[in-house]
Formats: structure tokens, sequence, C-alpha cells
């Protein structure tokens, strides 16, 4: 499915481990964020969303955009969902295409050597073959999202349809902010991640997506 929506973000890196649901050893941002990790089939996943609010490299990434801003930026931005800290600390960051793909200004928009790292040092953010991997590790499609789900209705609203966390994901309805009408909505219903996988490299931030919904 391709959305050009604004996603949290959870980012793999491949180890050598066997076992099918491993805790992993966490790793911690450049501000000193932590963020516990699973293994899963060999991919290892961060356990909650990122929150961080610089590049690798310690440069700021831009966020404080209003509606119309937001919707014609093309360099890396992030936003918290209504603007409400609780909703970062529970949720974690949205950020638009750019800040994933690393773009800050014209040159490197045009030269993907230019461009800044979002993801912790040792980590990256996934392709489509990687989460296309990971769900097919964890039976497909239509079974998938509920061992990737955390449990109960106090984040996700009711019915959390067949949520079961079997792996360890802990994945959490963070909901979005589009660039169609730039409004927050799915919150408590829906929690969107980015790939790196472009769409259609002739309309750029048209890219790959993967959805969890109750």
């Amino acid at each position: 499915k391709v959305f050009q929506i604004f996603f949290l973000l959870q980012i793999p890196i491949m180890p050598f481990a066997q076992s099918l649901y491993t805790q992993g050893q966490g790793v911690k941002d450049i501000e000193g964020n932590k963020y516990p990790s699973i293994i899963i089939h060999g991919q290892e996943w961060m356990q909650k969303n990122l929150a961080v609010s610089k590049y690798r490299n310690g440069d700021p990434i831009l966020t404080g955009l209003n509606d119309a801003q937001w919707d014609s930026t093309t360099t890396g931005a992030y936003a918290i969902y209504d603007d409400v800290e609780s909703n970062n600390t529970t949720y974690g960051k949205l950020y638009n295409w750019y800040a994933v793909a690393g773009i800050y200004d014209a040159a490197s928009a045009a030269n993907p050597a230019l461009r800044k790292k979002l993801a912790p040092t040792g980590w990256h953010i996934p392709s489509e073959a990687e989460w296309t991997q990971l769900i097919n590790c964890l039976g497909g499609e239509t079974i998938a999202g509920g061992k990737m789900k955390s449990t109960g209705t106090s984040l996700w609203l009711s019915p959390n349809t067949a949520a079961t966390n079997e792996s360890g994901f802990t994945g959490l309805p963070g909901g979005h902010r589009t660039t169609s009408d730039t409004h927050f909505s799915g919150i408590g219903k829906e929690g969107f991640w980015w790939s790196t996988s472009e769409y259609n490299t002739s309309l750029f931030s048209f890219a790959y997506i993967r959805i969890l919904r109750r």
C-alpha cells in the first residue's frame, strides 16, 4: 500500500541471532532516549517508536510547522500528534518522508550521499523487502498484524482484533498527519511505519508503508 502520509517509525538491524523471538540489547539515540529491542527471526526491531528530534550527526530536525507549511515542505520535519507532549511520550514522533530520507536542502535531494541519517548508529530504516520478510516470518499479511500489535484496549480502541503481541514488536496506534488535508487522525485506531523503498521515484515522497489497524 502506498500513501503520501507521515508515520511513526521503527528501525531494524540484521544480527546473527537464530531463535524466533529473543530480547535484543536495545539502542540509545543521540539525545539519550532508550529503546528496548526484540529479535524476530533474525531481524532486530525497536519495541518503541522513534522519538528523536535530531539527526544522527546532531543537527536538529525541523518542527513546529503549521498545516500549510507541513503540506508544502520539501525538507525533513517531524510533528507530535495534536502537539500534545504526552503523545510524544507514548507514541513517539511523526516524521515526514524527507526526514526518513535525510533530505534537508536541494543538494541533498539530488545526491543521496549528502543525506543525513535519522536512525541511531548501527541501525537503519527498513526497506519494503525487510518488512515483507518480517511479515512472512510471522505467517503472512492475514495474521502477522495480530502478532505485532500491543494487547488490550488502553491504547488501541476496541476491538484490537487478534492482538497477541506474540512477536514482541509492540506496535502502537500512533496515527498520522496527512499531506492531503494536513490534519492529525487515526490515533487509537491505526499505526503507520515508513519503509525506505520509494514507490515512484519521479513522484518523490511516495514510498511503501506498513499499517497496523485495530
